[in-house]
């Protein structure tokens, strides 16, 4: 089957973007001129552009909506109100995770979420399924673009298309550009500080054209999925299908602080409060070159003497640190400090057990 293409596809190709399918759609994975290192350093030192429309959307109303979803995913949506997001997952009753996402609450009759490209389709289902009569979970997955403005300056890009830039972290605002309405959230995947603009997808060129035309000053590059992952990694940013999946629960990604434990109730409650309490299951760590290995997702883990301790999720060269860096699944019990090996290639490289993130964050500064 054909990849889907985003609203912005023409705007990608004119900017000599090296296409990769991601999710089921054809995104930019980097751009001519630079590639992914260039991106990276825009975002880590000025701003870049990145569109990640490939990431669903989904909305929830009716009578009870944000009770009906608090009894689902696994964060406490009571914790927030209008005109506030929350990270929370949905997970499945064995504890394995369904997907990541970010839901926006508009009220408590309506709720947007934004899940991962892959897996929009099944969050849905999952919701629509157990939705009682009244309520709508409708999937929007085509009908909204979403761009992501991100690094220290991007409060400045925004300031000059009239966008706010004074809201806190973890909330949005409606606004306009040129006529078109977004939703300015400050929410973002790479560290920095930033902000994703929802808009709809006949909006989208518009908004991007702007956006980059108010950038220009301030040395704003498009970035693509490679510079995103390499700044996630760096941040320990888990990525479903390599640190979150049906087998890797929230429990093991270390991602407990957005479940809800006193809940009365939500998918997968009683086997992540097994795992929490047993710690048996392997946990997720940073992993930091000693030497000048380069980690892959798959590569085993081991101890001096060869004992397999655990795998490699996610692996790059972290173009801040110049160096190899990586999320892998450990045994519990692992120490931080600890000297392990990745088998790269069938070389045992020397790496540090490390807690991420592996550079300091600017997201929630004010």
């Amino acid at each position: 089957m054909e990849p889907l293409h985003s609203p912005l596809h023409d705007r990608h190709l004119a900017l000599g973007a090296k296409l990769a399918e991601f999710g089921g759609w054809s995104m930019p994975l980097e751009y001519a001129g630079g590639g992914v290192l260039a991106e990276h350093k825009a975002v880590r030192e000025a701003v870049g552009l990145f569109d990640v429309s490939h990431l669903g959307k989904a909305l929830v109303r009716g009578t009870g909506a944000l009770e009906f979803l608090n009894a689902c995913l696994t964060n406490d949506l009571q914790r927030i109100g209008p005109g506030r997001a929350q990270y929370t997952l949905c997970c499945d009753d064995d504890g394995g995770t369904v997907d990541d996402l970010i839901a926006y609450v508009r009220s408590d009759f309506e709720v947007f979420l934004i899940p991962n490209a892959a897996n929009t389709a099944a969050v849905v289902a999952k919701l629509q399924a157990a939705a009682p009569d009244g309520l709508e979970v409708t999937n929007l997955h085509r009908q909204y673009a979403v761009l992501a403005v991100q690094g220290p300056l991007s409060d400045e890009v925004l300031q000059e298309l009239g966008l706010p830039t004074d809201h806190d972290y973890m909330s949005f605002v409606d606004a306009t550009i040129g006529g078109q309405e977004v939703t300015v959230c400050r929410t973002g995947y790479t560290g920095e500080r930033g902000y994703e603009l929802v808009v709809t997808s006949e909006g989208a060129e518009a908004v991007w054209d702007a956006v980059m035309a108010a950038g220009e000053a301030h040395g704003i590059r498009a970035c693509g999925l490679g510079a995103r992952d390499t700044l996630r990694t760096e941040m320990g940013y888990p990525l479903h299908g390599h640190e979150l999946s049906a087998t890797i629960s929230p429990v093991m990604a270390r991602a407990g602080w957005a479940v809800g434990w006193d809940k009365p109730s939500f998918w997968g409650k009683d086997a992540l409060a097994r795992q929490r309490a047993e710690k048996t299951v392997r946990t997720l760590r940073g992993l930091k070159a000693e030497g000048r290995g380069i980690p892959r997702p798959g590569m085993a883990v081991r101890t001096g003497d060869g004992a397999e301790v655990g795998e490699v999720t996610s692996g790059t060269f972290s173009p801040t640190l110049r160096t190899g860096i990586a999320l892998a699944l450990l045994d519990p019990g692992t120490p931080d400090g600890a000297t392990l090996t990745v088998d790269v290639r069938g070389r045992q490289e020397p790496f540090t057990v490390v807690k991420p993130p592996f550079v300091d964050p600017s997201t929630k500064e004010a």
